[in-house]
């Protein structure tokens, strides 16, 4: 730690826990488990709907004859799915809104975007900048365009997506969702060369997708056969065995006003208050639903939750601790805007961009392109710099960066 740097598996296994939208809890119950066979075979019908309008984009944008086997389609976690992926990734985020929300990503190698990039723009030995990187962004959000036509076909109007952003990071650092999620591994094959493409989606879009195609789950339809009937019967029998109690509960009361000063005799002096007979006498009366009529009253108390932001764990500051001194790259974003590809490469010298940012607003300071911050432009000196203005917790920048 000296030379200040920081191998790329130290960093995996400091921050395998640490995703995009924050620190990462526990696998949740069943983060093995695999998809519902009926969710799975929705799935399937909407990847293979789609799959044309994949295929003649890439073939439209490369000029290349693209080939997309049936695509295999699984529950995962972070920590399984960053197994398959290569160290360093190109991400695109473009979450779901409107009527469906939900995190919505793909993730490529830097080969296979490359590819697409030097195919698109008929150049060799392209890097993955940022006008390679809106290449990709416009190639995912066509697709998704043909999903969501997909989707609104089927009857689920009203779904739209942000705008795709694609960044080329360390696998460690991609948002994933902090719950188990669905990946779809697509095997492309391009210009005689096969790779790989991952669709991430969250659970809850899953199920909205699910529902949708395949209607709701069949384990819940059965409520209204045998099953309902059973807990019809069982909510009858209850409901008997409430009379029988307020039944017993009337007697009981009776019997107690008649004998009230031989009751009260018998548990002062034959028994201890505490005693263990009585705290099961008492536990049999709460089981069957007494303790409320005999004028016990309960004491209620709010429910306390725990923050849900800003509180980092000791152990995770220790981690992030260790990596204090590696440097991050900060950028400050004067504005965005999007243009077709044909625009872009039409560009030339003295041609103006206006970006959708108007004069005097804050700037967007960003942290390994996350914001983490706004403020406003200064001089300083022969340079320009920003004052922060705004600016997010350090537990949420941890989460951030």
């Amino acid at each position: 730690m000296s030379d200040g740097s920081i191998s790329q598996d130290e960093i995996d296994a400091l921050l395998s826990g640490v995703g995009g939208g924050g620190i990462a809890s526990a696998p949740a119950a069943g983060a093995g488990d695999d998809l519902a066979a009926f969710k799975k075979t929705a799935m399937l019908q909407f990847t293979k709907e789609n799959i044309p309008g994949l295929s003649s984009n890439l073939e439209s944008m490369t000029g290349k004859t693209v080939s997309i086997s049936e695509p295999v389609i699984e529950l995962s976690d972070r920590e399984a799915f960053l197994r398959k992926v290569s160290e360093m990734t190109v991400a695109t985020l473009i979450d779901f809104s409107g009527s469906m929300s939900g995190d919505h990503a793909f993730m490529m190698s830097p080969e296979l975007a490359k590819k697409i990039v030097s195919l698109v723009n008929h150049e060799d030995n392209v890097e993955i900048d940022d006008m390679a990187l809106s290449v990709i962004s416009e190639t995912i959000a066509q697709y998704v365009g043909t999903e969501l036509s997909y989707l609104e076909r089927t009857g689920l109007a009203g779904v739209s997506s942000s705008p795709a952003e694609s960044s080329h990071v360390p696998k460690a650092m991609m948002r994933l969702p902090q719950r188990n999620f669905v990946s779809i591994t697509y095997n492309v094959s391009l210009d005689d060369s096969s790779y790989q493409l991952w669709e991430i989606l969250s659970e809850d879009a899953v199920d909205k997708i699910t529902s949708t195609i395949a209607g709701p789950d069949p384990s819940m339809q059965g409520m209204g056969g045998d099953a309902g009937m059973q807990a019809m019967a069982a909510m009858g029998g209850m409901q008997n065995m409430g009379a029988m109690q307020n039944g017993m509960m009337g007697g009981m009361q009776m019997g107690a006003m008649q004998t009230g000063g031989s009751a009260q005799q018998m548990f002062g002096s034959g028994m201890p208050q505490g005693s263990p007979q009585q705290g099961g006498n008492m536990q049999a009366m709460n089981n069957m639903g007494m303790m409320p009529q005999m004028g016990m009253g309960a004491s209620v108390q709010p429910v306390q939750f725990p923050p849900l932001q800003g509180f980092v764990s000791q152990e995770e500051q220790g981690n992030i601790g260790l990596i204090m001194d590696v440097y991050m790259e900060m950028t400050v974003e004067l504005g965005r805007t999007k243009r077709m590809i044909k625009e872009i490469l039409g560009m030339g010298e003295g041609h103006i961009i206006e970006l959708d940012k108007l004069a005097g607003e804050p700037v967007d300071v960003l942290v390994n392109h996350k914001p983490i911050a706004k403020g406003e432009v200064v001089v300083i000196e022969e340079s320009f710099g920003v004052r922060i203005t705004e600016i997010l917790s350090p537990a949420e920048r941890i989460s951030d960066i």
